[in-house]
């Protein structure tokens, strides 16, 4: 999953980062207004992380504008405000989820968690196809009840297609969501983590759409 932070604060926006990328997404920063509508405007994330309090465009500027792009993906609202007017002024710009300052991250990546769940149609924090069960909690990743060692990139990989599961997947749409900004994306080793994960979890647990891309479906029988 790739989130896009917007922060200007220095050490809070790399201490997200680096928080974020140890829970597996993989994380864009940016540090003022402007900057940051253009980057939601231009790249695919999951979910966003939006401070209200920004330089050059404040953040319900960015939000709006955001919505009236179309731009759908679910936003978390960050900001030392308070007050039940900034709360409202938020949620009525087009936010799903609003935490003030000072916060635990714990909290913000349960949140998170939550937001990218629900903006995929996914109730519940264990994902499950068939045998194969994926607790977004504690990344967790089981066969039949025993748990099955997977790399940073194959798990954000299974988690994407898990999020998504019976819907066809383009080898571009997992590159968009799996890979930062900065990363050298090369879309042959998508097809390199797809036969490692079937070698991990079965044959068909992903299943090649021909010039499509991949499926992720519920077993049948």
């Amino acid at each position: 999953m790739r989130i896009l932070i917007v922060e200007d604060e220095p050490t809070l926006g790399q201490q997200l980062k680096s928080t974020l990328e140890g829970a597996g997404y993989a994380v864009d920063l940016s540090t003022d207004g402007e900057d940051g509508h253009f980057m939601g405007s231009t790249e695919n994330y999951d979910a966003v992380i939006l401070d209200l309090g920004l330089p050059e465009v404040d953040g319900l500027t960015v939000l709006d504008r955001w919505r009236r792009e179309g731009k759908k993906f679910p936003v978390l609202v960050l900001t030392a405000r308070d007050s039940w007017s900034d709360k409202v002024a938020g949620l009525d710009a087009g936010a799903d989820d609003y935490l003030a300052k000072p916060f635990q991250t714990e909290e913000l990546i349960a949140r998170l968690r939550a937001l990218i769940r629900r903006a995929s149609g996914n109730a519940s924090s264990e994902l499950t196809a068939g045998d194969v069960r994926l607790d977004t909690r504690s990344g967790r990743v089981t066969l039949n009840g025993e748990p099955v060692k997977l790399t940073a990139q194959e798990y954000k990989l299974l988690s994407y297609l898990m999020h998504h599961k019976g819907k066809v997947v383009s080898r571009t749409e997992l590159i968009e969501h799996i890979y930062d900004q900065d990363f050298d994306r090369d879309s042959n080793t998508i097809e390199v983590f797809v036969t490692r994960i079937r070698k991990k979890l079965g044959q068909d647990v992903i299943s090649t759409i021909r010039g499509l891309g991949y499926s992720l479906e519920e077993p049948r029988g």
